[in-house]
């Protein structure tokens, strides 16, 4: 089965029953959410238990997904090796192989486990009706680093274990062998075993569910009821999303800063988008030409696989910007609605978005979450800035090493970041990229790891300075009580999350050791094995937002504000808003005459032209000293 030959609609002719449509609707997302629940009670390792970094995904017999809180991987790849008709209840398939995932899984850490739906047909026989999938980061699955993730990687062989779809479980029996393959494999074999029979047995009861559904209703009224979600999420993005984006092509890129084997240089990643129209509508053509060419470092994402499906889902939350009002942008669900609605055209092979197997990926986040702000930067051009300014909320840091019992122990987390600026809102702080992800809790950590956490806070300043400012990042302070070593996957270390129509550039990401010791030191972004000694404090910033409109119109009462709540100093109200302020943090007291010379003369010398982009000062150093890209301007 294509995706491309694959009909759009299951049951032309059979209307449905609007109330069943929200009854259909809810006890989907019902059952996704049991599903995920299932999985953070019973899985063992800290990334699927404690940091949330999965996700369930809901899909029809003709593989559209259905539900729209999250992304997930695709279940193509399951079909394509492993035909409907051969399937049989109790069977679970299980894949991570990227090259073989069309496009489903980004990287090797990245499990997928898919569960087929039955229901009786006609001839009372079970029939595949639905599928139940979970996919998420795990801790281990090989490679020749703690983590599966080596930051200097030239070939996926040196990633991990590479599993193509394979049957996991069959008619309900484990194969056993294939999971002591891979348990073998991982150096947390006990986390990884208990996080795959957690995944395996919440899709299996997921997959309970939804026959209990088509069991209530009837195959043919639930199939018309997916239609009718489809239906909706397509004509609603329409009505209310793409009309806001003028006719037109609309051009803007930009960078990974780099792979972790070259020199930083910039990674280019080029967006033109193209608002169409048809007999039913606007649509989008999204067209990646002007993509840099393949890294050797593992920041590559096989993007082009299926016609771009899973991309299609993964950028359309941006498109979500352009509703009416926040309250209604959180309502517009993202599932397979918004995939006829979007057409993607890739460059050649050989590119970031294109790479050529056998090319490592294990970092491709520095492509993937890049390209939500390629997209929102092309949408700011086409409507005068009503976007968000850049965010790039997920970077993995941790430590590992022996513990008092000289056991060996891993420790990673997902830490995020701040939201860019909005053209009617500051940032949110610390946003995690995934739903209901969320950083290792204290208390957590200190009990289970040798170390100490001594500050969790947000990172004063680093939100872009702006008319709204950006969101903050963490800081966070941890003192090793064990030599141990420190790893980093985290991009934005010397490129920063933009700012938009004159917000200017949040701070990048940045880990310090032994911060005022005599060993300080600045630690790469990209980090395998760093050493680090018992009593030294890793100090770890990560981005703020991008801000949005001109820092120097800022309120006062908003200033007043950040300084008494800590997240602008009385130095940075001064250089980067041209507040002049003192006084206790609790009780600040704005000088209004002295601020408002101050930011006469801080406008006199930026002059009146800018872009409509601010990089920040990275930018530069990557750039032959230039301040801006040619696409930056309006």
């Amino acid at each position: 089965m294509t995706r491309a030959g694959r009909p759009y609609h299951l049951t032309p002719g059979v209307d449905a029953d609007p109330v069943l449509v929200e009854i259909v609707q809810g006890y989907l997302a019902s059952v996704e959410r049991e599903v995920e629940t299932a999985i953070g009670r019973t899985s063992r390792s800290p990334m699927i238990r404690d940091a949330h970094d999965y996700r369930a995904g809901l899909h029809d017999r003709h593989l559209r997904k259905l539900t729209g809180r999250s992304y997930s991987a695709l279940v193509d790849p399951v079909v394509r090796d492993h035909p409907i008709e051969t399937m049989r209840p109790g069977d679970v398939f299980f894949h991570n192989d990227v090259y073989l995932s069309e496009g489903g899984i980004g990287h090797l850490p990245d499990l997928c486990v898919t569960t087929p739906v039955f229901h009786a047909g006609p001839d009372g026989a079970p029939a595949v009706v639905a599928f139940v999938q979970a996919f998420g980061h795990h801790d281990d699955i090989g490679g020749t680093v703690p983590g599966s993730m080596p930051s200097h990687a030239t070939s996926v062989f040196e990633e991990g274990l590479m599993v193509p779809p394979i049957k996991l479980w069959d008619a309900g029996r484990p194969n056993e062998a294939a999971l002591t393959i891979m348990t073998r494999n991982s150096r947390m074999p006990d986390s990884l075993a208990a996080d795959l029979d957690a995944e395996c047995a919440a899709c299996l009861m997921g997959a309970r569910r939804m026959a209990e559904l088509f069991d209530r209703y009837g195959q043919d009224s639930v199939e018309a009821c997916f239609d009718a979600i489809l239906d909706r999420t397509t004509e609603t993005f329409r009505r209310e999303v793409l009309s806001k984006i003028p006719p037109g092509s609309y051009t803007w890129e930009d960078y990974a800063e780099h792979d972790g084997v070259d020199p930083p240089m910039l990674h280019r990643q080029r967006i033109t988008l193209t608002r169409t129209d048809d007999a039913d509508g606007p649509g989008l053509v999204v067209d990646f030409t002007g993509t840099g060419p393949q890294a050797r470092g593992p920041i590559n994402h096989c993007g082009d696989h299926a016609d771009g499906a899973f991309l299609k889902k993964w950028l359309a939350p941006i498109l979500r910007n352009l509703a009416d009002t926040p309250e209604r942008m959180a309502e517009l669900d993202v599932n397979e609605g918004v995939v006829p609605l979007v057409e993607m055209r890739f460059p050649p092979p050989g590119t970031l978005l294109t790479p050529a197997f056998p090319a490592p990926t294990n970092a491709r986040t520095f492509v993937i979450l890049r390209l939500l702000g390629v997209l929102a930067g092309a949408v700011a051009k086409a409507v005068d800035g009503r976007m968000p300014a850049d965010q790039e909320t997920i970077r993995y840091t941790g430590v590992y090493g022996t513990d008092a019992h000289g056991r060996p122990y891993l420790m990673r987390e997902v830490l995020g970041g701040g939201s860019g600026g909005r053209y009617y809102a500051d940032g949110e702080d610390t946003v995690h990229v995934v739903p209901d992800s969320r950083n290792l809790p204290t208390e957590f950590s200190e009990s289970r790891f040798p170390f100490v956490v001594e500050r969790l806070g947000l990172a004063v300043d680093s939100g872009g300075p702006g008319r709204y400012r950006g969101g903050l990042g963490y800081e966070k302070h941890v003192r090793m009580l064990r030599d141990a070593h420190f790893m980093s996957i985290a991009d934005r270390s010397i490129l920063s999350c933009w700012g938009l129509r004159g917000g200017r550039a949040g701070q990048p990401f940045a880990v310090t050791i032994d911060p005022g010791g005599p060993h300080e030191r600045e630690v790469d972004a990209l980090a395998d094995a760093e050493p680090v000694a018992a009593g030294e404090v890793v100090r770890i910033r990560t981005t703020g937002g991008g801000g949005w409109g001109d820092p120097l119109q800022r309120p006062y009462d908003d200033m007043l504000r950040d300084l008494r709540w800590g997240k602008v100093s009385f130095e940075g109200a001064r250089a980067d808003y041209g507040v002049v302020a003192s006084g206790p943090p609790e009780a600040p007291v704005l000088d209004e005459t002295a601020t408002a010379a101050l930011r006469t003369e801080l406008a006199a010398e930026r002059g009146a032209e800018q872009p409509f982009f601010d990089r920040g000062p990275g930018y530069a150093r990557l750039a032959d000293g230039r301040a801006a890209a040619d696409v930056d301007w309006r």
